[in-house]
């Protein structure tokens, strides 16, 4: 599953003056690191992290024509679960592919990646990067690409493997978040999910597919409630990205791609209507969450709909790994999941990446494991444990099972793919955190004028 509790970052201007700094210790990055998010902690300096060293030019010493491989170092934050399942298999892979090279695997565990972030903003702004890292491409990776810290890997590794012409184009975008290729996404996660209990909407009398907008899932749910026990959406509010992530598909449905794409570029004044109305549903629904939304996670919540306790969820595709792994609990017969209103013929992606940073202690070996990242092989290994799908169209289905094999379909047939608000892909660090503290004040007070005005302040 993707650790979807997220939390602060470093704004582009902290990574440029450190950057603009050359190399510079630890110790004095230490209010570039600043908590606040999302229920998050402040992180201390982790086992991995390693004090910078002399060096201070952008590019390995390391021959690239030499045949000897230096030990790829990759970071990571998939220490158990789907995850280390995924990534086990990754690795297993690559060696196989690539016998000489030695890997050793560095991850960081705790704080849904927030502990794995710290570390390589010390490390890779101190001149002392791993090979690559578990990363979230798109604007959250801007920063690195200010601060001229990414290698452009446009020829080197995405000129192999007919990447190129694998990938659509929402993920090539995200991919190249200045312009120029510098990670190569190896998932996808689908946001725009609306999962349901088959046997709770037949009882209300609700179909879930002829649902046609936002707005109008709301006459859905009071259905539920008027005709069954269970409540008509599953919900967590404890923390406020699970809220953040609907209100995202709710102004995607309801006004579509383009508003959607002007917000993340900081358009809000312009769509003021909009945003205000999408958070004015989202208030809606919350009179059918479940009572104890403020106190639960969202598993916890998930589960609301496993046992018949409410009718619908959304989530990102993780919340079906919860699915598959119950007993009597079948895809389709039992759950099922539809595009969220509104939002048929569009993906939005949630992704993991490795980036290429300059100064790389092992330029060939990194070369050689991107490479391996993009091809079939390794996302047809990778993608049906973590219980996500490739970025590439071209990796067979075998593996997958029918609910994936499903959202591959409706990716490679997709007429947009959207990146993440929530996550980082589609706005940069420092408006993600303001969106995030916005987000925090609406479910706290459910006051859309007041969320607005802070929406409205975020891209400052």
């Amino acid at each position: 599953m993707t650790d979807a509790n997220e939390g602060s970052d470093v704004s582009r201007r902290d990574y440029i003056k450190a950057a603009g700094a050359g190399t510079i210790g630890v110790t004095g990055l230490a209010g570039c690191m600043g908590g606040g998010g999302d229920g998050d902690e402040t992180t201390t300096e982790d086992e991995g992290t390693t004090e910078a060293g002399e060096t201070s030019g952008d590019e390995t010493n390391e021959d690239d024509s030499s045949t000897e491989y230096n030990k790829l170092e990759v970071q990571h934050w998939w220490t158990g679960g789907d995850g280390n399942k995924a990534v086990t298999a990754l690795f297993e892979g690559f060696k196989q592919e690539y016998p000489d090279i030695e890997v050793n695997q560095n991850p960081v565990p705790g704080g849904a990646g927030e502990n794995l972030k710290t570390v390589i903003k010390k490390r890779v702004l101190n001149n002392d990067p791993p090979s690559s890292w578990q990363a979230w491409p798109g604007a959250h990776l801007q920063p690195f690409v200010d601060a001229d810290k990414l290698k452009d890997i446009g020829d080197s590794v995405w000129s192999e493997n007919g990447m190129k012409d694998a990938y659509l184009q929402g993920p090539k975008d995200a991919a190249k978040p200045g312009g120029k290729f510098v990670t190569v996404p190896i998932n996808i996660h689908r946001l725009n999910n609306l999962f349901y209990n088959t046997a709770v909407v037949e009882e209300a009398g609700v179909d879930p597919s002829s649902i046609s907008k936002p707005s109008d899932l709301v006459a859905a749910l009071k259905k539920v409630e008027n005709n069954t026990d269970a409540v008509g959406m599953a919900n967590q509010t404890k923390s406020a990205w699970s809220t953040a992530q609907l209100w995202a598909q709710v102004l995607l449905g309801e006004y579509g791609e383009e508003t959607y794409v002007a917000f993340t570029e900081g358009k809000v004044s312009e769509n003021e209507e909009a945003i205000k109305d999408s958070l004015g549903i989202v208030k809606e629904y919350k009179e059918y969450f479940n009572d104890d939304a403020g106190s639960i996670s969202w598993t916890e919540a998930n589960k609301k709909v496993i046992n018949g306790e409410a009718a619908f969820f959304h989530q990102g595709d993780w919340a079906a790994g919860m699915y598959r792994g119950q007993d009597g609990f079948e895809f389709e017969s039992d759950w099922g999941q539809v595009p969220f209103p509104g939002t048929e013929g569009i993906y939005a992606l949630n992704m993991d990446s490795f980036p290429f940073p300059k100064n790389n202690p092992s330029s060939e070996a990194t070369t050689k494991f991107l490479q391996y990242c993009g091809s079939v092989d390794a996302q047809e290994r990778f993608n049906p444990k973590k219980g996500s799908i490739p970025p590439r169209t071209d990796v067979p289905k075998d593996e997958f099972g029918p609910f994936l094999s499903r959202q591959m379909d409706d990716f490679a047939n997709s007429d947009a793919q959207v990146k993440s608000i929530q996550h980082g892909l589609a706005i940069p660090p420092e408006a993600k955190n303001n969106f995030g503290e916005a987000m925090s004040t609406f479910v706290s007070g459910w006051n859309v004028d007041k969320t607005y005005k802070q929406l409205n302040q975020a891209f400052d």
